[in-house]
């Protein structure tokens, strides 16, 4: 059986110079997780100064998500049809327009600010994700990988960093060193290559089948196992990272016991996202992917019946499958898109990624609250190794061994 390559031909850049982009584009990235979780994780002080409560919290927190569930998979079609940079450079100018805002309208006006800048990280994180595509036909997965690890350093940076912040200068200087590091990457972006060009060509009068086009991208045979693998994925995400601590207490670990396994996870799940890469350009992609998930839910099932170093050990294995997965989820959307769909097509796949990034939380939430936190990581677990028999049996996974 044959099939048509989707992948992009081999960028004509120098090797160093891509690495210098790749550099870039990882910054962008680091943007939208630093933004996130630097103010996410201070908002109970911010709570208690305007004097909200807990549902507001929540809401703060979903907003962010929620803009970018539905702006990712429009922007990656807008920088499909206007352009790559363009729509990257506009992304970072509306996260920093809307971090600057806070700092002259009333606090009470955060979930607005927490929206526009949600809407900028979507555009910036799908477009910076996508030209990760298309600089790298070769080595992605390697490329991926550090993408991911730059990335998610924000998330370990973020939350002590902001919490000195809002403590020493105030809850507003988090929104001002947001807009900084938007800036940074603002201004180096502008580096990077036009790609303007090869879309100039493009009649208005294609605009309404391209429309048409962007909505099938969410249904697409091929890239429906994918989407799925990244839902379950973040499933196991909310787990391993929300309610680890939930059982952690219950066995009477103390918060810095407890604080200190979840940094441990992290670590692990974002330092093998580069090693994860690498291996996926040596090896089949989709089995680095289907290993990853295995692990992943395997040690999800097992983490409630463990307790010290074995626990310790199981948390590792688990952040490791989870990182694969992350990271080489994204090789293979990227592999198997149309070249005049990446970004759509990309885009589509963090927005499911951000629905498994708010489905999952409650998912497990509401297990754990009827039937405790043992059943709610067993389901979840469970749930991933019945759909990674189907996902082993599909269609998708054959076309790829073939290709």
């Amino acid at each position: 059986m044959t099939t048509t390559s989707t992948q992009a031909p081999q960028s004509t850049i120098p090797q160093p110079r891509r690495y210098w982009y790749l550099c870039i584009l990882a910054l962008c990235g680091f943007v939208t997780s630093f933004g996130a979780h630097i103010v996410a994780t201070n908002l109970p002080a911010y709570a208690e100064t305007v004097g909200v409560g807990a549902f507001v919290i929540g809401l703060l927190i979903a907003v962010y998500d929620f803009a970018e569930l539905f702006a990712k998979p429009v922007a990656g079609f807008i920088a499909d049809r206007r352009g790559m940079k363009l729509t990257l450079l506009a992304g970072l100018a509306i996260f920093i327009v809307g971090s600057l805002l806070f700092l002259v309208i009333s606090p009470t006006l955060l979930l607005l600010v927490r929206f526009i800048q949600g809407l900028g990280a979507a555009a910036l994180s799908t477009v910076s994700i996508t030209l990760v595509a298309k600089y790298f036909s070769s080595g992605r997965g390697q490329a991926f990988g550090i993408y991911n690890a730059i990335k998610g350093a924000g998330y370990v940076i973020a939350p002590a960093l902001g919490g000195y912040l809002a403590h020493s200068y105030g809850f507003s200087m988090i929104f001002v060193v947001s807009a900084a590091v938007g800036v940074v990457a603002l201004l180096l972006s502008f580096l990077l290559p036009r790609d303007r060009e090869e879309h100039a060509e493009l009649a208005d009068d294609d605009d309404a089948l391209s429309l048409k086009q962007f909505f099938t991208i969410f249904k697409e045979p091929r890239l429906l196992p994918i989407y799925a693998v990244i839902v379950i994925n973040m499933f196991l995400v909310g787990i391993l990272f929300g309610f680890l601590p939930v059982y952690l207490y219950a066995i009477g670990y103390t918060p810095l016991q407890s604080g200190t396994m979840v940094s441990i996870a992290t670590l692990s799940y974002l330092l093998v996202q580069p090693v994860a890469g690498w291996l996926a350009d040596r090896v089949a992609v989709q089995l680095t992917v289907v290993i990853g998930l295995l692990l992943a839910a395997g040690c999800i099932i097992v983490v409630t019946f463990t307790s010290g170093i074995a626990l310790i050990v199981t948390v590792v294995l688990a952040g490791i499958g989870i990182g694969t997965v992350w990271t080489n989820s994204d090789t293979l959307v990227s592999t198997l898109a149309k070249d005049d769909q990446l970004g759509a097509s990309i885009g589509a796949a963090q927005s499911f990624k951000e629905f498994g990034d708010m489905t999952g939380p409650l998912l497990v939430g509401a297990l754990t609250q009827f039937f405790g936190v043992r059943i709610g990581f067993v389901s979840c677990g469970v749930l991933a190794l019945l759909f990674l028999v189907a996902l082993a049996r599909s269609q998708t996974l054959r076309t790829l061994q073939t290709s």
